[in-house]
């Protein structure tokens, strides 16, 4: 399992892991399954790991006052799975995540993967690409909901994240894109 994670790091860095690094990656990475439908994360726990999804899917979401899913996060295959504000000012968290297919992680414990970045300066950079790659993403996300139709939206969406097409429902996938399932229906069902 490990041997998807080191790599990944690498492909994040200018210089290799060194052994000594991968060893204690390997050593600190515990690998955890989650069933399909089996929460990683429940509203009002507080979030103190975070998990490097090896195989599976899985969702972010919060559920509101009328019982409608809305979807923060969507991820699979090498995608970080965290509710990161629950786990750096240590409250309840307000989202939900759960495997939408059965799924494989690293998880690592939020102290452990501070420790880990004091002792490897790779994890350090990697995060730190991941975390400005997030913020443009975040705000093209933002962006697409204040400026774009709903057609627009989900071609945007398709063309950016194929992955997640194959992978997740129609009602899933609305959500993410904050339009209903029929009108998701209609988009996909009218060609161009």
């Amino acid at each position: 399992m490990h041997q998807i994670l080191i790599p990944y790091i690498n492909k994040h860095n200018i210089k290799p892991l060194t052994k000594q690094e991968e060893l204690l990656l390997s050593s600190s990475f515990k690998l955890k399954k989650v069933r399909k439908k089996q929460y990683f994360l429940q509203e009002g726990e507080v979030c103190t790991f975070t998990g490097f999804i090896i195989k599976g899917a899985m969702r972010m979401y919060r559920v509101d006052e009328n019982g409608v899913e809305h979807i923060l996060h969507l991820y699979t295959e090498n995608y970080w799975a965290t509710d990161r504000e629950s786990s750096i000012m240590l409250t309840p968290s307000r989202y939900n995540i759960d495997a939408w297919e059965d799924t494989e992680l690293l998880v690592i414990s939020r102290a452990e993967m501070l420790d880990l970045m004091e002792k490897i300066p790779a994890l350090v950079t990697m995060f730190q690409k991941l975390d400005e790659r997030n913020a443009i993403a975040s705000h093209r996300r933002l962006n697409s909901s204040i400026s774009q139709n709903a057609e627009e939206r989900y071609h945007e969406f398709a063309k950016n994240h194929p992955q997640f097409i194959q992978r997740f429902p129609l009602h899933i996938i609305a959500s993410y894109i904050g339009i209903t399932k029929s009108t998701l229906s209609r988009i996909r069902g009218y060609k161009k």
